[in-house]
């Protein structure tokens, strides 16, 4: 038997729509199985909270051991992990191929589906998960919406984490006012057709943040791709899912997943590349997706065809040549590498992206900003997200630049409202919502 494993990891498909993989008897075996590797080795101890809090009912039992750990317990070890996949693709020596097999957040995901079935999912959650219904809505009311969910709004906020558990002292994202599809159709950009990248055509998935609330990542990525010649347009079927991954909700995930690659396989038949601006997105599309539906060619097909957004202009970058005409920015950047771009195993595209603008001066920060999606936001979660997140932040923070950006546009609201808690005499930086922001306007594009 090998002590761990210098082997790239592979994942296996989800097996969840067989009896035994919602048998109770059958999961708390794999899980005791599981745990108990993972507290003889230990080396995760200081990724997030789920680990520590499996160390500390392992330490604090009877025998020392997991045999006396009560399997009700585990759900505060299962209640504490994000899904960012850092422990699989960073930290764990025993995932597959290694025979013992260790996919840590796929067994949470197991429990959490486990769970879905036996129990329902709370009306709360489901609602916080129906990204595309609410976002619809949000963008009609925008102005009322922004209000209800500011910071200093302390009274609609304490009502907000009476009723859907939202803590009152998270930063909420802000809606737009027009959504970027209408945003895009009303305001298209003008196409270079002599760019080194005129060959190409690309569909932006839209995602649910970039299409219901910070729509400068769409048109800023818009603007950058027509400027090198790309055919681009704007289209959002409907939300990746990743919101009811979270919460265990696997049939409405494959139902997101059939009903995406539908809507994107004549794009994909005529050439076109898709092109996700969220990493978290993008994670679903090409690794998430073909896990639950292996047999699912339009699935496959989408994987295959599917892009980071950074990823796809580096790709420019190295294949055609990236259109002239930048200029240096105002400022260094300091970059946070999300979890999620890092599970997707393709490089700091983010960071390589970044270094493309002339004399560009990049400080790059790899490690968790704590937020963990609709998790951080939640009454009981965002103090540990807050907690996990703040070596993050005081890193990006030290770096000194003017401007602090991450791929995960949730991540960043999370790591500015950290460093805003972390006080001291350097200037905050300007908060942009991706890279692509900062290539636009080193084109000198207009401001989205």
């Amino acid at each position: 038997m090998r002590e761990g494993s210098l082997e790239a990891p592979i994942r296996h498909p989800l097996d969840w729509r067989s009896a035994d993989f919602y048998d109770d008897a059958k999961l708390d075996a794999e899980m005791r199985r599981v745990f108990d590797i993972c507290h003889t080795c230990r080396r995760c101890f200081n990724l997030c909270d789920s680990f520590p809090r499996l160390f500390d009912l392992i330490d604090e039992s009877k025998s020392g051991e997991l045999d006396t750990v009560a399997s009700a317990d585990f759900k505060q070890v299962v209640d504490a992990c994000t899904l960012c996949d850092m422990c699989f693709m960073s930290k764990c020596p025993y995932v597959p191929p290694h025979e013992f097999n260790i996919d840590f957040p796929h067994l949470i995901l197991r429990y959490r589906a486990v769970e879905a079935k036996k129990n329902g999912v709370p009306a709360v959650d489901r609602a916080l998960a129906d990204t595309d219904r609410y976002g619809k809505w949000a963008t009609l009311i925008s102005g009322a919406a922004n209000w209800a969910t500011r910071r200093d709004n302390t009274m609609m906020r304490g009502l907000e984490e009476k009723v859907a558990g939202v803590d009152r002292n998270a930063e909420l994202p802000k809606y737009a006012s027009k959504t970027l599809e209408a945003h895009a159709a009303l305001n298209p950009p003008m196409r270079d057709e002599s760019a080194p990248a005129k060959a190409r055509k690309a569909v932006l998935y839209a995602t649910c943040y970039g299409d219901y609330n910070d729509t400068s990542i769409g048109m800023s990525a818009l603007a950058v791709l027509a400027r090198n010649g790309v055919e681009a347009k704007v289209v959002h079927p409907a939300c990746c899912g990743m919101p009811k991954l979270e919460q265990g909700m696997l049939d409405d995930v494959a139902e997101a997943a059939r009903k995406v690659a539908a809507a994107f396989a004549p794009y994909i038949d005529q050439g076109y590349d898709i092109v996700a601006p969220v990493p978290s997105c993008a994670l679903m599309l090409k690794f998430e997706w073909p896990l639950i539906l292996p047999e699912d060619e339009s699935v496959k097909r989408l994987a295959e065809a599917t892009f980071d957004l950074s990823e796809y202009v580096v790709d420019i970058a190295r294949k055609e040549g990236l259109a002239e005409g930048m200029a240096p920015l105002d400022g260094g950047v300091a970059f946070h590498v999300s979890c999620h771009s890092r599970a997707q195993n393709i490089g700091q595209k983010g960071a390589e992206l970044l270094a493309l603008i002339p004399e560009a001066d990049v400080a790059v920060v790899e490690r968790c900003s704590g937020h963990g999606g609709a998790w951080g936001y939640k009454k009981g979660n965002f103090e540990t997200a807050m907690k996990v997140g703040k070596p993050a932040a005081r890193q990006l923070q030290n770096a000194d630049k003017k401007h602090v950006v991450s791929e995960c546009p949730l991540a960043g609201l999370h790591i500015e409202q950290e460093i805003e808690t972390l006080g001291g005499e350097t200037p905050r930086p300007e908060r942009v919502g991706h890279p692509i922001v900062l290539m636009a306007r080193a084109y000198g594009l207009s401001n989205p």
